[in-house]
């Protein structure tokens, strides 16, 4: 048995990156180190959920064809549709994104991925009012004050708390005894029983606890006897622990973006960050989901100049969040064809949207069986990034980390599918103009 270590964990946006793998006749079949969910990807990569070969729709039935094949049927599909729609690209590095990018440009396609559905709502807040953001170890080594608002990292981001609040930091000797846990969530939940303080709200009543602290923390008196379901009392003490904060982190989640608010909220909670740091220093950080949700924000913007739902339909890129979405396109029929990668719509997508996959081509660049590769017409199974594939990933708070090959693959990976894709669509498109 062989012992890979320095691994990073291809599951959620914490990107550990000190996991230790078990490889055994080129399979994975244990690893040091990994949370359940973690080390469930890493040993369950085999079995009966796995795409091995592309397959290509018969009537009710999947025929096994050939990589050129189906990434020339996926072609013609793509060069012949008027307004493509490119969605997913959480779950693969950024070396694939970037060639999403320039193929979507090539195609006059729409390209989203997951972030229209999750974070979409903090991008718009940071393109609002800015983005006081640190790294991990920031967090790890200065944060005596932590709040977790509208997330549940325990099961979420599982390694999050002993990696950000639990282990020791080079100012926080102690660990966990060095710090003050702030839990707010409207419900009990396994992360809210660690804290010190867990303020059960009323549900979609985030922007008015958020601004009530504001108000607090700038010397005001609250009028009522409660807002948002928390006590005068609390607001006041929960406004001190804030202020005497020496270094403070704010977590956020998903709670707080898909509450009564949405972006506003995100608004709102960077603003009361603004604020304090006039007291003492205080930072936030996003809890991104996918591994590397943020890495094709990041891609994306670097690309387009706009971190997702960019529409190159004009021949120049376009961003308008809500009409330029994936569930916008899908709902209001403006968009003729599909590639979903690295995500799964199907299992996630209100049911209008899937009405509308199911009339038109879906193309899925999948490893695994999943509801999405139910509907599609056309499967290209890739290699998985960060045990089949190396290429580049960013930590939710921004950080690029490298990801490391583990075992071996006789599967492409998603940058070599995306590359012969683009060069056969570029065949295509040329001969169209002639």
């Amino acid at each position: 048995m062989e012992l890979v270590e320095n691994v990073v964990c291809p599951f959620c946006g914490t990107l550990c990156d000190d996991i230790i793998c078990k490889v055994e006749n080129n399979e994975i079949v244990g690893t040091i180190n990994a949370c359940r969910i973690g080390h469930s990807k890493f040993v369950h990569t085999e079995g009966a959920m796995r795409w091995k070969k592309p397959m290509i729709r018969q009537g009710d039935e999947f025929v096994e064809t050939t990589y050129d094949d189906a990434i020339e049927k996926a072609a013609q599909v793509l060069a012949n549709a008027k307004r493509p729609l490119m969605y997913g690209w959480s779950c693969t590095d950024c070396e694939a994104q970037g060639v999403g990018v320039d193929l979507a440009e090539k195609t006059g396609a729409v390209i989203d991925n997951t972030a229209s559905v999750c974070h979409g709502p903090s991008v718009l807040a940071l393109q609002d009012v800015g983005y006081p953001i640190c790294t991990f170890g920031e967090a790890k080594n200065r944060a005596d004050v932590v709040v977790y608002w509208g997330c549940n990292p325990m099961h979420a981001h599982p390694r999050h708390l002993s990696r950000n609040v639990f282990s020791r930091g080079f100012f926080r000797e102690r660990g966990r005894a060095d710090r003050t846990l702030i839990v707010v969530d409207p419900r009990k939940s396994d992360s809210s029983k660690l804290a010190d303080i867990h303020l059960q709200l009323d549900f979609d009543k985030d922007y008015e606890l958020l601004d009530a602290i504001r108000a607090v923390v700038h010397g005001k008196d609250i009028l009522y006897d409660e807002v948002a379901g928390i006590s005068r009392e609390e607001i006041y003490e929960v406004a001190e622990a804030l202020k005497n904060a020496q270094f403070g982190i704010l977590f956020f989640g998903m709670g707080i973006t898909h509450s009564r608010g949405k972006h506003r909220n995100i608004d709102t909670a960077i603003c009361l960050v603004q604020e304090l740091n006039e007291f003492s220093k205080w930072n936030l950080i996003p809890m991104r989901g996918h591994y590397n949700v943020t890495g094709f924000n990041q891609v994306c913007t670097w690309e387009s100049g706009y971190p997702y739902c960019v529409d190159f339909s004009t021949g120049e890129p376009r961003y308008n969040p809500g009409e330029t979405g994936s569930n916008d396109l899908l709902q209001n029929k403006e968009t003729d064809a599909m590639m979903v990668i690295a995500s799964d719509p199907g299992a996630h997508f209100p049911q209008r949207s899937l009405e509308r996959m199911a009339e038109i081509p879906v193309i899925a660049i999948e490893p695994h069986r999943t509801p999405t590769t139910e509907m599609a017409d056309i499967i290209i199974p890739p290699a998985i990034v960060g045990m089949e594939a190396e290429g580049s990933a960013y930590r939710m708070e921004g950080v690029p980390i490298r990801m490391r090959k583990v075992v071996e693959s006789d599967l492409l990976s998603d940058k070599e599918i995306l590359e012969k894709l683009r060069a056969r669509v570029v065949e295509l498109k040329a001969a169209q103009a002639k």
